[in-house]
């Protein structure tokens, strides 16, 4: 099944330098039908004006990976890691035992993202946090972004603490990618530019698209688009 989630259908909240869309129930929004999937619990839509950010806050026993759409974010947190992950990369954070973190746009223009968060497969890990840049995602096929599946190669993909996977792909206009689920595996994905047809369902830009019971996903792009997608069990 796929169920498409229109844009103007997520919950959104706005603070002068934060405007936020939420596909699943976060902070002021609830809905009992968008409590997650599987494992995935957010998925955040989030514009961020320069030279703000979120200011220090707590975090525990959650995967929280943000993939950046534009601009820049500046993570900061009190184990001493530190750095800027730009457009097209993407950063995990291991909150674990607890972390504390700042995320700042320290850029001149707005810097927009997807944070999504994942629960993991147990608590207690350690906290931590890593990012890396992926140059050379190729056109028309997905490469894995972060992962904790049973065979991904640590070393392709950041590691996160669950039987899931963060996948990006470039598009062109006219172009598509195939992916074949695992079975009993689910998706979430996103088109971040440009309206796409999945499997004959047609979807806008940063519309939420739910896959379900389906052994296999064929997405064209009418228009030039990255789609990020959450792969679970």
């Amino acid at each position: 099944m796929i169920e498409i989630r229109h844009f103007d259908s997520l919950g959104a909240a706005k603070f002068g330098w934060l405007n936020a869309h939420h596909h699943f129930s976060f902070g002021q929004y609830h809905d009992p039908k968008r409590m997650g999937l599987g494992p995935l619990r957010v998925w955040n839509d989030d514009t961020i004006k320069p030279k703000t950010g979120f200011d220090p806050h707590p975090h525990k026993d959650m995967e929280i990976i943000t993939y950046v759409r534009k601009g820049a974010i500046t993570h900061k947190d009190r184990l001493g890691n530190e750095g800027r992950t730009a457009a097209g990369d993407v950063q995990v954070m291991h909150a674990g035992t607890g972390i504390v973190h700042a995320e700042y746009n320290q850029e001149d223009e707005d810097t927009q993202i997807f944070q999504i968060w994942i629960h993991p497969d147990r608590t207690g890990h350690e906290p931590g946090w890593g990012s890396m840049s992926f140059p050379d995602k190729s056109s028309g096929s997905f490469t894995t972004l972060a992962s904790g599946r049973p065979g991904d190669k640590a070393s392709d993909a950041l590691s996160i603490h669950q039987d899931a996977a963060v996948l990006g792909a470039k598009l062109k206009t006219g172009e598509e990618v195939t992916y074949s689920f695992g079975a009993g595996r689910q998706g979430y994905l996103v088109s971040t530019d440009a309206p796409v047809e999945i499997n004959g369902a047609f979807a806008e830009a940063r519309d939420g698209i739910v896959v379900t019971g389906e052994d296999k996903i064929t997405v064209f792009a009418l228009g030039d688009t990255d789609i990020v997608m959450v792969d679970v069990v």
